[in-house]
């Protein structure tokens, strides 16, 4: 495994590795055990190793964006019964005022950067075909979607102010720089493919490098075994496209003969959560998520200048979550989280599919149904992440990437930095159920659940 000049490319379509957003404004609250650390730290950790037989790691850090109130997710996905053309519905304008971006209004490329990119850009067109010069607009997100579309709009002249919620603009890009790990910790989108001409340009000017993830293993309690078995989800899959109703993936899975409780069956159904987000128990089987290769690249640097570059000269108000959106013929009146309400022309809507699904933004009058509708069939899928830092490997594989057979722990997917970084840096990726019950602990039961799904690699007594 290599680090290479060859520049990350975020989001290369539906089924890309890990490159999990939405579009608006999701921040996890991270945690750090070391004092070093720029992110809000936690105890430190007990000297004693835990019952698992790994050791307490030098540091950590954690996403939680399941459970955060401007995220409620990481990326969008079809579930049973729905289709994807609702999220053409969702990107309908509505009545000329209400202009909707996103990765989950994406048709191509949902639940990744360039999804979302491409969302604010079309909602910033459908814009500007009905507004006069001048207007004054409003942009709700200051994630990849909003940046993308605020930028086309004052490259137009008109006179834009995206509220952000958080302190910070980014939205699932979320990059946290600390000298004690050896590269950013990436806690929102950062693995890919190199495929797409556009972004990867872009990256190269801003310097971006990645590191190459070409070697996985299957690992169990007897040490290295084989990796995921992805014929029998495709193969349920295939016998599911042939039946009259729109099962859920396990239901198919169950229906072909497969068994759920099979250990490397459930290792693959981990993989596939972790990468989409979509969870087996609710995740359409004839619109499913697809498996993302064994093969692919991370960011070894700060992605943060994807929508800084954007949003420089932009008007954006952080810590101002909106709270109400109301529309009529004279134009968009807003009201934010402290009271204070605003009048524009036009807004973009470019909040997670996650927080729509929440009471969280009030619309008057409300949606159309066709939007309702979408909003309620589709789902919000979770992906959370976990870094831990070591002061040396405890584990016997030089693998980058770890399919975890049969363990008794959340996390079944890790990545080995180590043999690109010099460090002990593990990266656990946890989806669908497993990661919305990760995202729930305590940091104390977080950090636990994250050793105990390494106990497989930890040395015999």
């Amino acid at each position: 495994m290599t680090i290479t000049r060859r520049t990350l490319f975020v989001g290369a379509g539906a089924g890309a590795v890990a490159v999990l957003l939405a579009s608006c404004t999701g921040d996890p609250r991270p945690a750090e055990t070391s004092p070093s650390s720029t992110a809000e730290p936690t105890a430190a950790p007990t000297a004693s190793a835990p019952a698992t037989g790994v050791p307490e790691p030098a540091g950590w850090l954690r996403s939680q964006w399941s459970t955060d109130p401007y995220a409620r997710g990481a990326a969008s996905v079809v579930l049973a019964g729905a289709t994807p053309q609702l999220r053409e519905a969702l990107a309908q304008p509505v009545e000329g005022r209400l202009f909707f971006a996103g990765e989950a209004t994406d048709l191509d490329r949902p639940g990744t950067v360039l999804g979302a990119e491409d969302s604010g850009d079309r909602a910033a067109r459908e814009l500007l075909d009905v507004a006069g010069q001048g207007e004054r607009v409003a942009v709700i997100g200051a994630g990849m979607a909003g940046a993308a579309a605020a930028r086309r709009l004052v490259d137009a002249g008109l006179d834009v102010t995206v509220f952000e919620a958080r302190d910070r603009v980014g939205g699932r890009i979320h990059s946290v720089v600390d000298d004690a790990w050896p590269v950013p910790v990436q806690l929102g989108a950062w693995a890919s493919r190199d495929d797409d001409a556009s972004l990867t340009g872009r990256l190269t000017l801003l310097g971006v490098e990645e590191l190459d993830i070409d070697t996985a293993t299957g690992w169990s309690s007897d040490g290295e075994t084989a990796s995921v078995d992805t014929a029998t989800v495709e193969s349920a899959i295939a016998r599911a496209g042939e039946q009259p109703a729109d099962l859920p993936l396990a239901d198919a899975l169950e229906e072909a003969g497969a068994d759920l409780a099979d250990p490397v069956l459930a290792a693959s159904l981990s993989w596939l959560a972790a990468t989409s987000g979509a969870d087996p128990e609710r995740a359409s089987s004839w619109y499913p998520p697809t498996f993302a290769e064994d093969s692919f690249a991370v960011a070894a640097g700060d992605l943060a200048p994807l929508v800084d570059g954007p949003l420089e000269g932009v008007q954006v108000s952080l810590s101002s979550p909106v709270v109400r959106v109301a529309h009529d013929e004279a134009g968009v009146s807003l009201r934010l989280g402290t009271g204070e309400a605003l009048s524009f022309d036009r807004v973009v809507v470019s909040v997670p599919l996650g927080v729509l699904q929440e009471p969280g933004i009030e619309f008057d009058p409300v949606l159309p149904f066709a939007h309702r509708g979408a909003i309620a069939a589709l789902g919000a899928g979770a992906v959370e992440t976990v870094w831990l830092r070591f002061d040396e490997p405890f584990w016997q594989t030089d693998a980058a990437l770890w399919h975890l057979v049969g363990g008794g722990g959340p996390v079944a997917t890790w990545i080995n930095l180590e043999p690109a970084t010099g460090d002990a840096v593990l990266v656990g990726l946890v989806g669908g159920a497993a990661a919305e019950e990760f995202a729930a602990l305590g940091d104390d039961e977080a950090r636990a659940a994250a050793l105990a799904s390494l106990a497989l690699l930890a040395p015999a007594d």
